[in-house]
């Protein structure tokens, strides 16, 4: 299920933002950047339509990934 990232409080959106930047396996490219940074960028994302915050209900997980990989919320 998609989440309107608007739909969080503020504080929950930084933590998952921040855990998801410090996941294992998640490439930012040759420059190192802080969890802040890293953060910033996603949330540049999510607010530019870039990504999607999406909720597994059979797991409980929540998950960042791009629109693209989504077709059939591509607008």
């Amino acid at each position: 299920m998609i989440v309107p990232w608007q739909s969080l409080d503020p504080d929950t959106l930084q933590n998952l933002l921040e855990e998801f930047v410090s996941r294992d396996g998640t490439d930012y490219g040759e420059q190192e950047l802080s969890l802040a940074q890293k953060a910033d960028q996603i949330r540049l994302k999510l607010i530019s339509g870039e990504a999607l915050l999406l909720f597994s209900e059979s797991t409980g997980q929540c998950n960042i990934v791009p629109r693209e990989r989504l077709p059939e919320f591509d607008h």
